[in-house]
Parts: structure tokens; C-alpha cells; sequence
């Protein structure tokens, strides 16, 4: 079987039919920020055939510290069109699909979720989170979710486990406190922290501030949404973690696979 030469060393782990069956999966990534920009490159360096990307927003001077296509000369332009053009790069045979849009219960029919294998989950909005938590849980999807990557600074620290078994981290605590107020019960895979670093309050930030350094861009009817003035604190972030987490999130989906044609895992 001729394999890929990108692909050559991953195919010494996996062997040349697991890599064969990576190149027909489809996965989701839905927020490509400092956990999912991360996660969708390492799925399209391991061979992974479609990528679709879902976000909103475009790119600030505060994200090249930590998402993989936010670089100072890319400040204002789409996340996910720049995201997009690095992976095709990388990977000129990926079916890389961007979709410049909030995921949301109402938007969820734009992207045939049911039509994927993988659905990765890094999405920042609890509202939004739970969406598509749901959407992928009705459609019968694998899905993996990264809990909150703020105020943190070791990635050794970083767990994987069932939502329901997930504790020290604010953002999974209110995941579970949203699922049971919608009557969800079903479990899915997370990557959590319990790190929880204090904030430097006496830092200057300027994000959704009239000083904000964003080119800001109002919700309307392009899909674009500019979310920096609806959240109540901005938090820090270090790239070391929200890497790793994104990484984690790959090899999940990596490994997962590796286990179903049980040449590895088997």
C-alpha cells in the first residue's frame, strides 16, 4: 500500500491500513481559539481526510500568544479562513471546510453534524457548549470536549474523564449544572484542569473596553460575532496549556480510531 511520505513516520505506529482508514474520517472542530486551532492542525498532520472548521470570530493582537494562526500580520482577518489556509499547506489532500459562524441550536442544521465521525468541542460559550453537546449527542456522534484552559499553567495537570466525574474546574461545573437543567444524562469525554491560578487584577486589559485593541466587528447577518464585550472577566491564558489540550483532544480522536480497526488497541 503506497503511503503518504507527510505520513511516513506516523505510519511506522500505526501501520498502513489504520492510516488508509484515517483519510475517510470526517471531524468537526467547532472554536478554533488556543485549544482548537491546536487540535485541528494535529488532526490534519496525522492524516485525518476532512477537517471542518466552525467560528466566528476574527483574529485579535491578544490571540498570537496562543492560537497557531494568529500571528501579528494576521490581526482582523477570519480565524477560520486563516486557519484554513495554513492547513492546506500542511496538507494539501485534507478536505478542509471553514465555516464562519457561531454554532448555536439555531444554526446547527449549516453544518450535517449527523454526516461526521468526530466532533471536538472547544467552544468558549457555555450557551453555544451545550448546543452543540446535545446536537452531537442526538445525532450519535463522538464527541470530545475541552473544559476551561484559563488561569493555568501547567499542562501536566491536565486530566481526561467523563463530564460527570470532572471536578475543579468552574467551566465543567456549569457544563454539568446546564446538561441537568435540559434533561441530558449521557456522557462524553473532557479534557479538565483542576488548576486554577489567581488573576492579576492590577493588569490593564483593554478587550471590550472603548480602548479595546480588537477590530471589532458587531454581531449581523455575515455570521461574524465580536465576543469580546459580553464577557464578564477576561482570563489568562498560557499557549503551553491550551496546546496541550488541544493535542489531548487529537490523540482522543487519534486513538479512538487506532482502537475500532484493533491494530493497535485491539
Amino acid at each position: 500500500m503506497k503511503i503518504n511520505p507527510i505520513f511516513q513516520r506516523l505510519a511506522l505506529i500505526t501501520g498502513a491500513e489504520t492510516l488508509e482508514f484515517f483519510s475517510h474520517i470526517r471531524v468537526i472542530v467547532c472554536g478554533v481559539g488556543g485549544v482548537g486551532s491546536w487540535c485541528a492542525e494535529a488532526l490534519v498532520r496525522s492524516g485525518i481526510g476532512s477537517v471542518d472548521l466552525v467560528d466566528s470570530d476574527t483574529i485579535c493582537i491578544t490571540n498570537v500568544n496562543r492560537q497557531v494562526q494568529a500571528r501579528c500580520c494576521s490581526v482582523g482577518r477570519v480565524k477560520v479562513d486563516e486557519l484554513a489556509a495554513r492547513l492546506h499547506e500542511i496538507n494539501p489532500q485534507c478536505r478542509i471546510r471553514a465555516y464562519p459562524k457561531v454554532f448555536s441550536r439555531e444554526t446547527a442544521g449549516i453544518f450535517n453534524i449527523e454526516e461526521s465521525d468526530y466532533v471536538i468541542d472547544a467552544i468558549d460559550s457555555l450557551s453555544c457548549k451545550l448546543d452543540l453537546i446535545e446536537t452531537a449527542a442526538k445525532a450519535g456522534v463522538t464527541l470530545f470536549s475541552s473544559m476551561g484552559m484559563a488561569q493555568k499553567l501547567d499542562p501536566l495537570r491536565l486530566k481526561t474523564a467523563g463530564i460527570w466525574e470532572t471536578s475543579g474546574c468552574p467551566l465543567a461545573r456549569l457544563v454539568r449544572s446546564g446538561l441537568r437543567r435540559r434533561g441530558f444524562n449521557s456522557s462524553f469525554l473532557c479534557v479538565y484542569s483542576d488548576e486554577r491560578l489567581p488573576l492579576h487584577t492590577e493588569i490593564a486589559v483593554s478587550c471590550g473596553s472603548a480602548q479595546c485593541m480588537c477590530p471589532v466587528r458587531k454581531n449581523s447577518e455575515d455570521g461574524f460575532g465580536e465576543w469580546c464585550s459580553s464577557k464578564k472577566v477576561i482570563n489568562g491564558s498560557a499557549v503551553t496549556v491550551t496546546a496541550s489540550a488541544g493535542m489531548i483532544l487529537a490523540s482522543l480522536v487519534i486513538r479512538d480510531l487506532c482502537g475500532k480497526t484493533g491494530k493497535i488497541y485491539g
